[in-house]
């Protein structure tokens, strides 16, 4: 393999310093660093200078510098932005993180069952289906949907009793749940002996 050339080391020696430096810009804006890391910064800088004013004659290694040069700029930019917003004492780029990781903690509990009952025959037993449709529809209100007739609720109840029956099923089971916010309504054939 051939020995890398001075501009290959010199490459490769931003790219070092560079991934160093962002560790370092990460740990100072989680709290870990006190100071932000001045030093490593003005190496890169100078580093990224020093090659920008020289001519790179490859194609392959001018496009790396390039590359490199442009993610040195993005992250300059985002880092400035979080050290002027963290000066301002307001959340910048940095700060939406931890919000992020406690925003599905504050979801959980929303994810709940609120009713569940099972059906062998829809007609004859209406009180058991009035108590669905009341969970239902008081489901549907809490998250802000419209409600469904209760004919047409009844409608769907005894057809999915008759089409789950009809695959060998003796009790079908509704269940009401509220699952990311939306009401869920789900039915299901219950497993079990049938009657003759």
């Amino acid at each position: 393999m051939p020995e890398p050339t001075e501009i290959e080391r010199g490459l490769q020696q931003i790219e070092v310093d560079l991934k160093r430096l962002e560790a370092e810009y990460n740990m100072y804006f989680a709290g870990r660093l006190p100071k932000p890391p001045w030093e490593t910064r003005s190496r890169v800088e100078a580093l990224v200078k020093k090659y920008d004013r020289s001519y790179i004659q490859n194609y392959g290694d001018r496009f790396r510098f390039q590359t490199l040069q442009s993610r040195y700029a993005a992250f300059i930019d985002l880092w400035d932005r979080g050290l002027r917003a963290r000066e301002e004492g307001r959340p910048g780029p940095f700060a939406h993180k931890p919000r992020a990781a406690k925003e599905p903690e504050a979801k959980k509990p929303e994810d709940h069952i609120l009713y569940v009952a099972a059906f062998h025959d829809p007609l004859r037993e209406m009180d058991k289906l009035h108590e669905l449709y009341q969970s239902l529809a008081e489901a549907r209100r809490e998250v802000g949907e419209d409600n469904v007739p209760f004919h047409k609720f009844a409608d769907l109840v005894k057809n999915q009793v008759k089409k789950l029956k009809s695959s060998g099923s003796p009790e079908v089971a509704f269940r009401v749940a509220v699952k990311d916010g939306k009401v869920n309504f789900t039915a299901r054939a219950l497993k079990g002996v049938r009657n003759e």
